[in-house]
Parts: C-alpha cells; structure tokens; sequence
C-alpha cells in the first residue's frame, strides 16, 4: 500500500475549519476514487500544523489519483490559509492493537537513513518495535511510511487520548531513541498531534 500526505503549516484559526472541509466534503470525493483505502487528519495546533494523509491499495492507484486530487487538495489548503508540502510514501508497516476512538492522539517522529539500509531497518521495526509499543498502556496503532529512494520515514504512533499520548511519553523517548541510536537512523522531527479524523480501511502489513 502507498500513502500521499499534505502538510500545511496553517492558519491556527482556520484548523477546525480545515478538519471539517476535509470529513464533510474531501472524504465523500476520495471515497469514489479507484484504489483508495483511507484518510487521515492530524492536527498539531501547538505547531500550527495540519497533516492528511490518504491511503492507496497501489502506487499505481496513487499516481492515478493525482489529477482529481488536485483540486481537492488546493481547496483545503486554501482553507486553512497556508503553503502544502506534499510526500508519496510506501506503507510499510501498517499494525493496530485496538480500534481508533475519537479522542486518539498520535506522536509522528520524521527520519532519515542511509536507503540502502531500509530493509534492515524495517525488519528490526517490525520485530522489536512493534511488541514494545503493544505493551505500552493506551497503545492504539502505528504506521511507518518509508520512501525508500530518499531513506525519509515518518512514524504516526496512536494512542486512546491525549492523556495516553502524554503518559507514554518517557517510554517513547527510550524507545525511539535506542532504536535510532542501533540503526544509524537520523531523527529530524517530532510532533504530538490530535487525531482528527481516522478513516482506514487499509489492512494491517504486520
């Protein structure tokens, strides 16, 4: 599966007003798109940033969706009053625990690697990784995007509620540190987001 992400440094004011074009008019367009598996919003309003990302049963769905997504996307960053910068990703692990409820917070890490190690990168995320946060309380889900040209990875790890996200916080940093630290993988940011809108129906890749 594939992903495509748009993330607006926003108008903080217009973020709700982001949120709701994206779940009132955006969802019911893409739902009509062939290949298309899901939608996401996050929404870090302490950063002022807004991140959707669609969902794609193939690159070739994605790539075919670039022209009827383009209007779409003008209009939600016209709504939220800011400038888009846009990612194709590849799912490559796709896990969840329990389903995501309304009030989920998500931590999203970027990174970069050497791409030539994204292989064992992957394989180590998904064997070590993955059982550590499942036992971390209010662990939800997690999803690692990989653009395996470049070595970019973003991580969105979900959990119940902000309190959750908060509580986790420590354990996070330990974890994510130490396996960065193991793989030689750069960490270039981190943000604690609202999850706004969750509508996945792409199948787990664990």
């Amino acid at each position: 599966m594939y992903a495509r992400s748009t993330t607006v440094h926003a108008d903080p004011q217009r973020l709700d007003s982001g949120v709701a074009y994206a779940r009132d008019e955006a969802l019911p367009m893409l739902q009509g798109m062939t290949g298309y598996v899901g939608l996401s919003v996050l929404v870090d309003r302490e950063g002022g940033r807004c991140i959707a990302t669609t969902a794609w049963d193939s690159e070739e769905s994605m790539h075919a969706s670039s022209d009827s997504i383009q209007p779409i996307r003008e209009h939600f960053v016209e709504v939220l009053g800011g400038e888009p910068t846009v990612h194709e990703w590849e799912i490559a692990v796709l896990h969840r625990k329990s389903e995501t409820g309304d009030d989920a917070w998500a931590r999203v890490s970027w990174t970069r690697a050497d791409s030539s190690q994204m292989n064992r990168i992957l394989e180590a995320w998904r064997s070590s990784v993955v059982p550590q946060l499942d036992e971390i309380p209010g662990f939800c889900a997690a999803s690692l995007l990989v653009d395996r040209s470049t070595g970019r990875a973003a991580t969105a790890v979900t959990y119940a509620d902000r309190d959750s996200v908060q509580a986790a916080r420590d354990a996070a940093t330990a974890l994510r540190n130490s396996f960065t630290q193991q793989m030689g993988i750069q960490i270039v940011d981190i943000a604690e987001c609202e999850v706004a809108l969750a509508h996945l129906r792409a199948p787990e890749t664990v």
